[in-house]
């Protein structure tokens, strides 16, 4: 089928597929005017009837917690019937849920599709596994390969663990990973991960423009790892965690122009994510309020998830353009 996206959300992003039932389009135009309960009421009767579109917009309706109750549990059961039927997005959701609700080895199979796509969170959360033998037997080529393809794309928490492996891992065993990382490329036709010079390899990578966020705080660090394979009969060297980002310090604020008119609140607001972990929606929040001078950040609790909403806008319109400026990003109306 036809995809059709309603808003960019890396990791809780709406994605609706042009509809074969009338209904998943009716419910499209809902939450795109900020509806929700109506369009997860026009989505629930196809997702029923077993339309794959409209049972993957209900999993992302109930981790945001928009048109009912976040619950992760029915968020990940309907990601779950859509994979099944060979919906990509949903095949990429499902696997991070399992993984997020400590179904390590079902949440393999899933992710695995996924990354071979060129997903890059896939990639992301799949390379940790493999390098701390998470479910999977450990493997720091293919783990360095993941995490390098990732990287490549623009996801900020792969370039922070490629840092970090890179104080681990040999450069044999990363040239290595980079060759199987173009490899995989090559077959998912992705822009190709560029060769790290001997003399460059133990530099973490610049630092990026974009900021995405995993579809939530649930992922749990890894145990520490010895420094490397010959390193086991001697005392462990413990590794950072490589599945959060490591807290940075925040940017000092710059000096702006007053605006030239006052902030109006037309009842807009923008959702940047939604966690379990209080202090992550913390941290993320304190990320993206730099992003979004002159606005407000909010903590809404919904369920087990606190959410991160920054406002106020005067309208949808106003807020979708703000959304221009960070991802994961989705407009809402409060």
């Amino acid at each position: 089928m036809k995809h059709m996206v309603l808003s960019a959300m890396v990791a809780a992003s709406i994605v609706a597929v042009a509809p074969a039932l009338a209904d998943v389009k009716t419910g499209v135009d809902a939450w795109q005017r900020g509806d929700y309960r109506t369009a997860v009421n026009e989505w629930r009767g196809p997702a029923v009837a077993g339309d794959a579109d409209a049972q993957f917009n209900l999993g992302q309706a109930y981790k945001l917690g928009r048109g009912v109750p976040a619950d992760l549990g029915q968020a990940e059961e309907w990601y779950r019937k859509a994979a099944l039927q060979g919906h990509p997005q949903a095949e990429e959701n499902y696997g991070l849920s399992l993984f997020e609700n400590g179904k390590r080895l079902q949440a393999v199979e899933w992710l695995t599709k996924a990354a071979m796509r060129g997903e890059p969170r896939a990639q992301y959360v799949l390379g940790t596994m493999y390098f701390n033998g998470d479910a999977v037997e450990k493997d720091w080529v293919r783990a360095y390969a993941l995490t390098a393809r990732a990287a490549a794309q623009g996801l900020p928490q792969a370039s922070t663990a490629q840092a970090q492996m890179d104080r681990y891992i040999s450069l044999q065993d990363r040239q290595k990973g980079l060759e199987l990382a173009r490899a995989y490329e090559r077959d998912a036709g992705r822009p190709q991960v560029a060769a790290v010079p001997p003399s460059q390899a133990t530099q973490p990578p610049r630092p990026l423009g974009r900021t995405e966020v995993p579809p939530s705080s649930a992922y749990q660090p890894p145990r520490a790892i010895p420094s490397s394979p010959s390193a086991q009969a001697a005392e462990p060297r413990p590794a950072p965690p490589i599945v959060r980002p490591v807290p940075k310090p925040e940017p000092k604020p710059q000096p702006t122009q007053p605006a030239a008119t006052p902030v109006r609140d037309g009842g807009w607001r923008v959702q940047v994510g939604a966690f379990g972990d209080p202090a992550n929606a913390r941290r993320i929040g304190a990320q993206a309020a730099a992003r979004f001078p002159g606005r407000q950040v909010f903590y809404v609790k919904a369920g087990r998830l606190t959410k991160v909403l920054i406002g106020p806008f005067a309208s949808n319109a106003e807020a979708s353009g703000a959304c221009r400026a960070f991802d994961p990003c989705v407009p809402v109306r409060e």
